[in-house]
């Protein structure tokens, strides 16, 4: 039987985060080792008492050295992002590592020079490292669904159901007949002999409009997927995140009759088993 709404509420986790969460230490050392050979050229230029003639002898040397230099306010510029330089022009930010003169404003401007010549900072490498610890926070909001995906995955494999991750709707051509061009990547799918399950999930730590989005558009979907014969859309969501958006969500409960928490998520294990 499916849950009370209010039991199925009071059942919401305050946070599925554990220690390893918050930041990934292997992809930061790997950013860092990626720079590390320029980083270690670019220690020249901390304590230097002729900033410029530091530059030169690294040019000389080797110029691509300066295009890390990014990475050094907490920037990736990649994507080709534009700032404006001393004389007022739009410009990307990499293009003033092509010159020495380029290099030079990049440093006064930023405040690096003053940084680098009074040694504020012993190595470029720990820095940058720092930097990436900084920088990885922004993942963490993806991390979060991640971690949720993988309790998922954890709750399928300990009760021995096999399962696919992130397949398409498109790979049946009688949703692709419901959906129209609305191709949905479902995060896992779980076949048996009675039933093709199509598996979202989410978790939510803190409120925002996203959520009643989300409620809203599983609504939708919900019934479309379930009038194909064979099919049923399941929703395992949790975090008290949902507790902003109660009205929307007990409307969504309503509507999709296969929604489960991680706490009751073993009554959708004993229909699978």
């Amino acid at each position: 039987m499916k849950t009370d709404f209010n039991t199925f509420m009071s059942q919401l986790q305050e946070t599925n985060q554990t220690l390893d969460f918050f930041c990934d230490f292997d992809k930061i050392s790997q950013n860092v080792d990626n720079i590390k050979l320029s980083l270690c050229m670019l220690n020249s230029l901390l304590g230097a008492s002729d900033m410029r003639k530091a530059v030169e002898t690294i040019w000389m040397r080797d110029k691509s050295a300066f295009d890390v230099m990014d990475i050094l306010i907490a920037v990736r510029s990649e994507g080709g992002k534009k700032v404006i330089d001393r004389i007022g022009n739009c410009v990307i930010l990499d293009s003033m590592f092509e010159s020495v003169d380029g290099v030079m404003e990049f440093l006064e401007d930023t405040g690096l020079r003053e940084i680098f010549e009074a040694k504020r900072i012993n190595d470029l490498v720990d820095y940058v490292f720092g930097i990436e610890t900084g920088l990885d926070t922004n993942a963490r909001k993806n991390r979060s669904g991640h971690v949720m995906e993988n309790m998922v995955a954890k709750i399928l494999r300990d009760n021995g159901i096999a399962y696919r991750q992130e397949v398409y709707s498109s790979e049946w051509p009688a949703l692709s007949a419901v959906l129209g061009d609305d191709e949905k990547r479902f995060d896992f799918v779980v076949e048996t002999k009675e039933k093709t399950y199509l598996i979202e999930v989410n978790f939510y730590s803190g409120g925002g409009s996203k959520l009643n989005e989300v409620a809203r558009s599983y609504s939708e979907l919900a019934p479309k997927i379930n009038s194909v014969d064979g099919f049923e859309f399941v929703w395992i969501t949790d975090g008290i995140g949902w507790k902003s958006a109660k009205n929307k969500l007990q409307e969504a409960y309503s509507i999709i009759p296969s929604v489960y928490n991680l706490t009751n998520s073993c009554l959708f294990i004993n229909i699978l088993k």
